[in-house]
């Protein structure tokens, strides 16, 4: 605002602060993406992907915990912003906050760590929202959900594509955007069975052009399965809709990454099975929880024999390739580095603070395909 003085000259008046009661945008990315055209022959970078960042104090502290994720972060990406693969974007699974219906956890706890990364960094950071931003309810009315979904909105409208755009579901925190030859889709899990986000999604891998994207990412908060307190004998409701309605979809338009959180640690699941031409496929759902909320441990296996039955004739076969540990202790706060090296992809898990040694692989790195390698740093 300009404010006229006695001397006749303007000057710029600071902007009131906004009341307690509603939420701050995060700072959009000093560097955003291009438009996709822009990037087609891009074919090799990485980007970060982890989730879970709520924590013990939010609404009255910055998010501890997730403030030394955000610190080993910024030092990946410096040290690799002049490598052959640059970080590009970050990616978050979900529960930002423990309630996102409060805006003050989101102005107080999260908002200020996220502009570090889009600020700092100046990279562009896409948040898919988990039970406890949006709640749990499936129910696109609940007064619940209305309330945590306008609190995500604020806070990451300025970093999505907006209403109306082609890569966003109007009015739905589900949007999808391409870089180079990978395009990633976020969706939100808390209604898988929501009818018309799921056209929508279905919509968005049937019209892509898989020669300008071979790979294709989706990142959402309730994996399709794991082993942590939600998950073994428990089949939450978000996570029945999720084997029922979108891994088939996956499975269809070969979907080679998931990335999942709502279990606070680290695992690797493959899933593989035979197309409609007899090839036998790979996919890849890595379950990274550890972005700062308390920590959980190994459960138990989860039980897939109706889900590997419904796959019927795609012969699904899943292998749980990197199991947690039985103690909090041994799943340490973490994220992923996944770096996208022309045609294959290939992850580093990067521990942080007690866990700055974590090698859950024998070592921190994998290969995403099964005749895939891993660069040597």
């Amino acid at each position: 605002m300009l404010l006229a003085t006695s001397s006749g000259v303007a000057h710029a008046q600071a902007a009131p602060p906004p009341p307690r009661d509603t939420v701050v945008g995060i700072l959009p990315p000093k560097k955003p993406l291009p438009p996709e055209a822009q990037s087609a022959g891009v074919t090799r970078f990485s980007f970060i992907a982890y989730g879970d960042t709520r924590g013990r104090r939010d609404g009255v502290a910055e998010q501890y915990e997730h403030s030394l994720v955000v610190d080993a972060m910024l030092r990946t990406i410096r040290a690799m912003e002049n490598g052959p693969d640059p970080v590009k974007f970050v990616l978050q699974s979900g529960d930002a906050v423990v309630n996102g219906r409060d805006p003050k956890q989101w102005n107080v706890s999260f908002v200020g760590l996220i502009n570090r990364i889009t600020q700092d960094a100046g990279l562009p950071y896409f948040l898919a929202p988990g039970n406890h931003d949006v709640t749990a309810a499936a129910d696109l009315a609940s007064p619940g959900r209305a309330e945590g979904l306008q609190n995500y909105l604020r806070a990451v409208g300025p970093l999505i594509p907006s209403d109306g755009q082609r890569r966003r579901l109007t009015g739905y925190p589900t949007y999808a955007f391409g870089y180079g030859n990978t395009f990633v889709i976020g969706f939100d899990s808390n209604i898988a069975e929501d009818s018309t986000q799921l056209a929508w999604v279905t919509a968005q891998l049937e019209g892509l052009d898989r020669r300008r994207y071979p790979h294709v990412v989706a990142f959402f908060h309730h994996p399709a399965y794991s082993s942590g307190p939600h998950g073994g004998a428990i089949i939450e409701t978000p996570t029945a809709g999720v084997r029922a309605r979108y891994m088939p979809l996956f499975r269809k338009h070969n979907v080679e990454l998931l990335l999942t959180g709502h279990e606070h640690l680290f695992e690797h699941f493959v899933e593989r099975w035979r197309d409609a031409n007899g090839t036998m496929r790979r996919m890849d759902q890595i379950v990274s929880g550890g972005g700062g909320a308390p920590l959980y441990a190994y459960q138990g296996e989860p039980d897939l024999r109706a889900y590997q039955r419904a796959g019927g004739a795609d012969s699904v076969r899943v292998q749980h390739l990197v199991r947690p540990g039985v103690d909090p202790g041994q799943n340490p706060y973490h994220f992923l580095v996944v770096h996208v090296d022309g045609p294959r992809l290939w992850v580093e898990v990067r521990g942080v603070d007690f866990g700055a040694s974590f090698n859950p692989y024998r070592s921190n790195r994998s290969a995403l395909s099964d005749s895939g390698s891993v660069r040597q740093p």
